[in-house]
């Protein structure tokens, strides 16, 4: 049985190696320190929710929520900004529970709903998200400004 939990001050060690290899996943240099001290913000300040995945007490995957609002529908959207399962625990479930943990959170406070983005070449992503419930909305166009 897998098991799934809000992460916890005490987690950053195992939660900055996972979090380390998410973004060398997304081609940044590896800096752990960086990482833990970015998380330890993260969790200290409450301004994002981060849950983790284990499987005989190692963590093995996180997924990383930031609240936004939507001023039309006049509610919290929950942006579900980053999600990483090791690549040795792939395949177990790991990725959909830590899903079903964010949409408990959008529930929880009556969120209108979770929004994240994927790169049209992720395939695997691009499999699991419709297949956990979300669909894809392409009636809108995204734009990205950098401050370089």
């Amino acid at each position: 049985m897998n098991n799934t939990r809000k992460a916890q001050i005490q987690d950053l060690p195992q939660l900055s190696e996972l979090f380390d290899q998410y973004r060398v996943f997304y081609h940044k240099d590896s800096d752990i320190p960086s990482a833990e001290n970015f998380l330890k913000e993260r969790i200290e300040k409450a301004d994002s929710e981060i849950f983790v995945a284990e499987s005989e007490g190692q963590l093995v995957g996180f997924v990383q929520l930031y609240p936004l609002f939507s001023s039309t529908r006049m509610k919290r959207y929950w942006l579900l900004n980053d999600l990483f399962v090791n690549e040795n625990y792939r395949g177990k479930g790991f990725s959909k529970e830590l899903i079903e943990e964010a949409k408990e959170l959008a529930k929880l406070t009556n969120a209108a709903g979770i929004l994240l983005e994927t790169g049209k070449s992720n395939d695997i992503g691009n499999q699991l998200y419709p297949s956990c419930g979300f669909e894809i909305y392409d009636e809108v166009n995204f734009y990205e400004w950098t401050n370089k």
